[in-house]
Order: C-alpha cells, then structure tokens, then sequence
C-alpha cells in the first residue's frame, strides 16, 4: 500500500493505492463518518485479483485539502460524483470499477449514471443511492425517521457547534448505532476518527445534510450536474448492490432494483451494519471480482 496525492481544478486528493500499476483500475469510497480505512482489509484483497485498487479520502476528510479558500465547501452529491470523474481524470484512467457504501457509494452511483462508458462495473452499498431532492420532505415511517435523528440535527447551529467540538464523539455513536454487531475496538476507530480533524470536515457534513433536503444552496459549479441527477436516472452498468442485514440506519433496498438496467444483483451480507466493506471485506472484495466478471473482465 502507496499514500499518494493527486491534483484537481477543486482539490488535492489524498488516496492510497494498492496492487500493481498495470492492474485494472477499480475505485472504492468511503462514507460518512468513516475514512480509507474502510477498505484496509478489502483492498489488498482486491489487488491480489490484479486490481490496482484506489482509495482516496473524500473532500473534507483527511488530507484531502481544497485549493482555493474561496470554494464553497459543498458536501452535495453532485460535488462528490465530479471528484470521482475529476480524480480519474487526473490519473489517466479512462474506465475502472467503481463501488462504495453512504458518500462514497453515492459518488460512485451518480458517476455511474451520468457517464457509463467512464465505468466497467459498480458496487453500491445500499443500491441506488443519488438523492432525490425534490421529494426531500416527503416522510418516511416513523422508524426511518428516527433514524435519521443526527441529519435533522446538523440542520440546526446547536448540531453544527456539537459537531465540531466533538466531531470523534459523534462519529462513535453512529458507527454503535449503524453496527450494532461490530465489534470495533478503540484503536479501529481511532485510526478513522483522525480524518475527521480535516479543517473542512464540518462545514463540508453541514453543508451534506442541508443541501439534502434542500435547505441549503449549492455550489453553482455542480448546479448542471445537480439538474441532471433530479431525473433520477438509471443507472445501466453490471451493478451488484449490497446492504447489511443490521444495517442501523437504512432498512434495506430492495426495492431499488427497478433503478438499474442490465445485469443487476442484490445481496445481503448477514450480521452486517452500515460500514459493509469494514465489517465484511473478503465479502465485499468477492462482490467487487464478480461484477468485474460480469462485465466481461
């Protein structure tokens, strides 16, 4: 494993990189609160397949860094899927599996959907997860609403002042609340908790859970690509979804399977919570080698 920087227009992106240069590009990201560390056990897995595997920390996290004071530190999904475009660009990859589970997955999702002929395969977490906007105060049952306590509460300056001063307390508690079987010890989550001493860390999550529900602007810059993603397009490459049976914060996606074209699966990893590739990675590196099959790899 290689810690590498690449540069975009917007950021300088930290990533690590495992397997050989000359592997077949496969690109996997993390959610939040969590970080690279995600796939420190599923990575080397994957490139022991012949992938060159890439993980970069999303903006906000880690050493990632923008370029400009001046940019708006936007957490909207249509940020996150042209750091992907742009971070492919950057390395001079033309196609590559694609996958990831909450921010990371969504990222890969919209990439996915917008530009198919950029992405072999994709493995998504939780299946189709761009963001429909406009639908945003439709509610869920009362459940799922519970659920999503710590996103209303980001909506408010009390939520932002909380996540700053204990940005590694909350984090704790949703990575208790959204694996409810993991069994992560101090020093797991300590190696993931130091990402989020990221200087934008905060703004760039408040700005996540506003725009979501449509309470916050966006950045102009992605407001195409946000037009775009209010169709809710499908997404028609090989495709293997995947959710957690114990999944604290999303009941299961099932029902998602109309969004996708072509080759398409669904499994359930059993015992499984929110941070699937963490918590299952030899699962989640053979769900990554069967869509690369399925594609023709």
């Amino acid at each position: 494993m290689q810690q590498k920087y690449v540069t975009t227009d917007v950021l300088e992106i930290a990533y690590r990189e495992y397997g050989a240069a000359g592997g077949w590009p496969c690109i996997m990201g993390h959610g939040f609160p969590y970080d690279v560390h995600a796939y420190a056990d599923a990575a080397p897995l994957i490139a022991h397949s012949g992938a060159r595997v890439l993980v970069p920390w999303l903006r906000g996290y880690g050493p990632t860094r923008f370029l400009s004071d001046k940019t708006l530190r936007s957490g909207e999904q249509a940020a996150l899927g042209a750091d992907l475009l742009a971070f492919m660009d950057a390395l001079k990859i033309e196609r590559a599996v694609v996958g990831g589970y909450d921010w990371g997955g969504r990222a890969a999702c919209i990439v996915s959907a917008l530009h198919p002929e950029r992405v072999v395969g994709l493995v998504s977490g939780n299946s189709y997860n761009i963001q429909d906007i406009a639908r945003s105060m439709e509610p869920a049952s009362p459940p799922e609403e519970a659920a999503l306590w710590y996103q209303y509460f980001f909506h408010s300056e009390r939520g932002r002042r909380a996540l700053e001063r204990n940005r590694a307390g909350f984090a704790r508690q949703l990575w208790s609340m959204w694996s409810p079987k993991w069994a992560f010890d101090d020093a797991t989550f300590a190696r993931s908790a130091a990402a989020f001493d990221n200087p934008d860390f905060v703004d760039v999550v408040i700005h996540s859970y506003r725009h979501r529900y449509a309470l916050a602007a966006g950045d102009p810059a992605y407001a195409a690509i946000e037009q775009r993603l209010a169709a809710q397009p499908q997404i028609s490459v090989p495709t293997i979804a995947i959710d957690g049976d114990s999944d604290g914060v999303n009941r299961g996606t099932a029902h998602h399977a109309r969004k996708f074209d072509g080759f398409f699966e669904r499994r359930v990893f059993r015992d499984a919570g929110h941070n699937l590739p963490q918590e299952r990675p030899a699962e989640w590196a053979q769900a990554v080698r069967d869509v690369w099959k399925a594609a023709g790899g």
